[in-house]
């Protein structure tokens, strides 16, 4: 995980069961690219996309995601829902977050056992990585992986659709997931967006071969989608409730969330709760005690710690 990369271009790269990977050198967005080229059915489900920079990289809201070139992974993965119920679609990202922020810890414990001098000391002291509802990745309170995910349908072929319309299938619906990872860069890179902000170089200690990261990130997350068709969200938020380190704190829920970068601070046009989180339900939302004394579920909001 720690050796020398090869150059991006020679990167080996699957998608979900064998699908193709497609490198883009600079991209504007993988996630724009994604769903546009799945709604027009370009594509098949599995599909991976992977940019070595972007130059309109964002995350929700529309806000930046600082995208150079050479240092991170910015990708997108087409998710295929065969076999999801729509009702857990949202409840994807969260088995992403959890699955990737997994396989982050592992990679930490690594690093730790390789470095002897710093094995003992990274136990106690150290602020772990860990999950933030709905489906943030943090290491302390600093943030550095983020994900993205919106629902396309998948447009039938043009030899489909020449058949007489009761022989016509419907478009197929796939989740478009975006993931951004401040992988070899510095935090000191992030600075101007006056929020924490992290990387992995900087919590391991070490420069991270991109390529082998994301090819242990797309296997984990195919294996972990496969598990959560068989047994549903409950595992995941069981597993959860272990990593969770914000259980019990005070936040604020942030919903009809409209704030990008120009407003994030003035919250114009959205609703801001501050209260208690109380614990994860079963079905992968929060339940979320406000200031006024009420007891909400929340199933779609941010969260701010």
């Amino acid at each position: 995980m720690f050796s020398q990369e090869r150059n991006f271009s020679g990167w080996q790269l699957t998608g979900f069961s064998g699908a193709p990977a497609y490198l883009f050198e600079t991209i504007g967005s993988t996630h724009k690219l994604m769903k546009s080229m799945a709604a027009s059915g370009e594509i098949a489900p599995g599909t991976l996309f992977v940019a070595d920079s972007q130059s309109d990289g964002h995350g929700r809201h529309e806000r930046t995601w600082d995208s150079p070139a050479g240092k991170n992974l910015y990708f997108n993965i087409l998710i295929p829902l065969k076999g999801i119920p729509a009702s857990s679609y949202a409840q994807i990202t969260q088995v992403a977050a959890l699955t990737f922020a997994e396989t982050f810890n592992n990679i930490q414990g690594i690093a730790a056992t390789e470095n002897r001098n710093g094995a003992e000391s990274a136990s106690a002291s150290t602020p772990k990585i860990t999950v933030k509802w709905p489906n943030d990745i943090l290491y302390g309170k600093s943030k550095f992986c983020g994900i993205l995910a919106e629902i396309v349908f998948i447009r039938q072929q043009q030899s489909e659709q020449q058949l007489a319309p009761q022989q016509k299938t419907p478009p197929r619906p796939a989740l478009s997931m975006g993931v951004g990872i401040n992988v070899n860069s510095e935090p000191s890179d992030y600075a101007h967006l006056n929020r924490a902000v992290t990387t992995l170089k900087a919590i391991f200690g070490r420069t991270i071969n991109r390529e082998k990261l994301l090819q242990a990130l797309v296997g984990n997350l195919e294996r972990a989608i496969g598990q959560f068709k068989a047994f549903g969200i409950r595992p995941w938020v069981e597993a959860w409730k272990r990593m969770d380190q914000f259980i019990g704190s005070r936040g604020t829920i942030v919903v009809n969330n409209h704030c990008t970068d120009q407003n994030r601070d003035t919250g114009e046009g959205s609703i801001k709760k501050t209260g208690r989180i109380i614990d994860m339900n079963d079905d992968g939302s929060l339940l979320f005690e406000c200031d006024d004394g009420t007891i909400e579920t929340v199933i779609s909001a941010d969260l701010e710690i």
